[in-house]
């Protein structure tokens, strides 16, 4: 089961935080948003289907969140929680971490923004378009 969200990069993409990566509906980027690797994000958590987040709930659940841009793909895979919201409207959050708030879309990640591929990430920081697939297995 996937969900895909269709975003764009900005030049105040750097990708080096440590413990979290993000989507985001915003149409702007401080150089402090370091784990944000695109904005103008065209749906978020709460526009997912009801049948995708129960799927994410299950403790037991992979998932793998694909992003793209300009030829340059980067996945990374984490797992559900029970206490996956799924609820913000405005950021999807991908965490390293147990940690889960109404943002939060994985946990467990392999790595965080830090972690994508360069190319990818000077893709996002030259504006390129992303698509950003979310799948549950």
């Amino acid at each position: 089961m996937d969900e895909v969200i269709r975003a764009r990069g900005h030049e105040n993409v750097s990708a080096e935080h440590a413990s979290t990566f993000e989507v985001t509906t915003d149409d702007y980027l401080t150089p402090a948003g370091d784990c944000i690797l695109a904005i103008e994000a065209d749906r978020a958590p709460a526009d997912f289907d009801p049948e995708f987040v129960a799927a994410c709930r299950d403790a037991d659940a992979t998932i793998t969140v694909t992003v793209e841009a300009d030829g340059h793909t980067e996945t990374v895979e984490g797992r559900g929680d029970p206490d996956l919201e799924f609820a913000n409207e405005r950021s999807a959050v991908g965490r390293t971490s147990d940690y889960v708030d109404d943002r939060t879309i994985v946990v467990g990640a392999e790595f965080a923004a830090e972690g994508f591929d360069r190319g990818l990430v000077a893709a996002l920081a030259d504006g390129a378009e992303a698509t950003v697939t979310i799948s549950v297995e």
